[in-house]
């Protein structure tokens, strides 16, 4: 390589600090540190080649992440150290980036703050920012929130003192990440500041990060078309910026937005390719996690218990994406039903029920930790703990003003308060909400003993909920669905077809008494509809909408037969006469046409039903 005069090594030492402090231009930054370093080791220059080696390292931790390009730094900052006095500012601040990179892929943090504290005493104002920043990037997990706002703080103070611009954004950036971490009230009044600062003049790696965070509050509004296009923005910018993160975080959030979505196993292709890139973190297993879930929720039991097994063998270290990691894994152990791997998260994360969980720097958000907490809980069969945690998780993500995550915690209350034994209505409007986001609401929960392929009914006002493996569907009331309910309560019995016209309390009793085919409350819902229907084709005809007018004909047909069927002379509630035979066909009739309209809501239950139903003389549901 060709000799250049130092002047222009201390030009490149200076553009590379510009571009690195003032600018936040990553990529810029490291080419000129680059040209500096290579013509200060040929001049024999130490303190330009300390300088560069340095500055090569870059703004946050751990950014140089393939094995080739971390060991060329690190072998270059080992260089620069052995020609320096050891007990220079400079010195001490090659030892510091040196301790925390160290520290960073060993998921610890004592080194650098050992270090620290000799750049408390030695009184240099850089030496101490740097190392401030330093061992905040290493104290990542959620244990330590309180002493990261600490040197956030202490760091913003510091600033004053090094006349760095850098150091000043940096520090109320680690500020304003850490209050949301927290879920602080004044996390939003930081980042205005933050963002008042940044109008005045760009630095790119720190407007990258404010991205990233603009993208989780829009998640969080429940804005996804909107965060998703801001996503997109932000990668671009962090690719330009040179942040190595850049294509990771991307991946974090549409993986955030897709599972609030439900529709988590879109997710599969990508995360598949993702989990095996050298760009992300050494210490980032939330990919993992996620494609487990996605893998679960997409019906590959295989990979998703593969992964789970690798996860909890691995000892997760208390990363900046750790939590994240346990919620994944709490959404596919529940899909898997696997109660080893819910004990084991919920045991986890339960320290930090109180908190949100929030991927790296403000990145995504998918809400309160009780939320993971209490699905792991449902997946234990525990459902009064799960309840409380669920209610807990629906007034923090209230409080974060996260509507996603709130209309997920309802949905998953109802369950639980389901699983208790209650009506399971918790949050009545939650379907309603979820629609209005764009939400499919995940499947609904059974407890871990029940075996899979049995279909469950209940009562709902006027209406039936009928529930398979995940699935359901709302029926309206008939009296083949009064009959359907009392098999599927008696699944592998047989009952009489004169026992059940007798009604279902009576079941077990002796045919008798007379049961009318329609009761009171459902004769009187299909008058009223009836007279409402006639309203409807009325208008519709006079509007010249046939086809809407002719489907409404065929429901008003229905009714009708439905009424005809189930009234005597005067309109009298006609009961059954009490023979097996005319009970056989009255009942099979009804129950098949009841079979009809669950599968015109959900053909998977109604061609289970057909499959496991069986009507004659004795009728029984018998599940496969």
């Amino acid at each position: 390589m060709h000799r250049i005069p130092r002047g222009n090594i201390t030009f490149a030492i200076l553009a590379g600090e510009r571009a690195l402090s003032v600018d936040g231009d990553l990529r810029a930054a490291r080419y000129w540190f680059d040209a500096a370093y290579q013509d200060a080791e040929l001049s024999g220059d130490p303190e330009q080649l300390a300088r560069a080696a340095l500055g090569l390292s870059g703004v946050w931790v751990h950014e140089h992440r393939t094995c080739a390009d971390w060991e060329r730094v690190r072998t270059r900052q080992c260089h620069a150290l052995r020609l320096l006095d050891p007990r220079t500012p400079l010195a001490l601040r090659l030892r510091a980036r040196k301790a925390a990179e160290e520290d960073y892929r060993a998921g610890t943090h004592d080194a650098i703050l050992r270090l620290l504290d000799r750049a408390r005493e030695a009184g240099d104002p850089v030496a101490l920012a740097e190392t401030l920043s330093l061992a905040h990037n290493c104290l990542l997990g959620p244990e330590h929130g309180a002493r990261r706002i600490g040197l956030s703080q202490e760091l913003i103070g510091q600033a004053g003192l090094t006349g760095r611009r850098g150091d000043a954004l940096m520090g109320l950036l680690l500020r304003t990440v850490d209050l949301f971490l927290e879920a602080a009230p004044k996390a939003e009044r930081s980042l205005e500041e933050l963002q008042s600062m940044l109008a005045a003049k760009e630095h790119r790696a720190i407007g990258f990060v404010v991205s990233a965070i603009k993208v989780m509050l829009s998640i969080r509004a429940g804005k996804f078309e909107e965060a998703e296009t801001l996503a997109a923005v932000c990668a671009e910018l962090g690719d330009a910026t040179g942040d190595v993160d850049a294509t990771g975080w991307y991946g974090w959030q549409l993986v955030a937005i897709r599972w609030l979505q439900g529709r988590g196993a879109e997710l599969v292709p990508a995360l598949s390719e993702m989990v095996h890139s050298p760009t992300l973190s050494a210490l980032d297993n939330s990919y993992l996690a996620s494609l487990a879930a996605a893998a679960a929720e997409a019906g590959d039991r295989r990979t998703a218990e593969g992964l789970l097994a690798r996860l909890r063998g691995a000892g997760l270290p208390r990363s900046s994406t750790w939590m994240t990691s346990m919620y994944f894994m709490a959404e596919a152990a529940h899909l898997l039903r696997d109660t080893e791997t819910a004990a084991y998260v919920h045991d986890a994360l339960a320290p930090f029920a109180e908190l949100p969980v929030i991927a790296g720097h403000g990145v995504t958000c998918l809400g309160s930790a009780h939320h993971p907490l209490g699905v792991a809980s449902l997946t234990l069969g525990e459902a009064d703990r799960a309840v409380e945690h669920l209610r807990a998780a629906v007034r923090q993500n209230l409080a974060l003003h996260h509507w996603p995550a709130t209309v997920l915690s309802r949905h998953r209350l109802g369950q639980a308060l389901a699983l208790k034994g209650g009506s399971g209505d918790e949050g009545p409007n939650v379907a309603r909400e979820a629609a209005e986001l764009g939400m499919v609401l995940p499947k609904a929960v059974t407890r871990p003993d029940e075996t899979g392929g049995v279909c469950r009914c209940r009562r709902r006002g006027l209406h039936w909920l009928l529930e398979l493996d995940g699935r359901s569907a709302l029926v309206g009331h008939s009296v083949g669905m009064g009959y359907l309910a009392t098999l599927m309560a008696n699944p592998g019995q047989e009952i009489p077809a004169i026992d059940l016209a007798a009604g279902a309390e009576t079941v077990k009793s002796a045919a008798g008494s007379e049961q009318p085919v329609l009761d009171e409350v459902a004769r009187r819902t299909y008058k009223e509809r009836l007279a409402r229907l006639d309203s409807e084709i009325d208008e519709l005809e006079s509007m010249n909408d046939l086809e809407r007018a002719a489907t409404l004909r065929m429901e008003r047909e229905w009714l009708l037969a439905e009424l005809a069927a189930a009234t005597g002379i005067g309109g009298r509630a006609r009961p059954f006469a009490g023979t097996e035979e005319r009970a056989r066909i009255a009942v099979g009739k009804a129950i098949w046409r009841a079979v009809d309209r669950v599968a015109a809501v959900d053909p998977t239950i109604g061609e289970e039903l057909r499959a496991t139903v069986r009507t004659g003389a004795r009728c029984c549901y018998q599940p496969r």
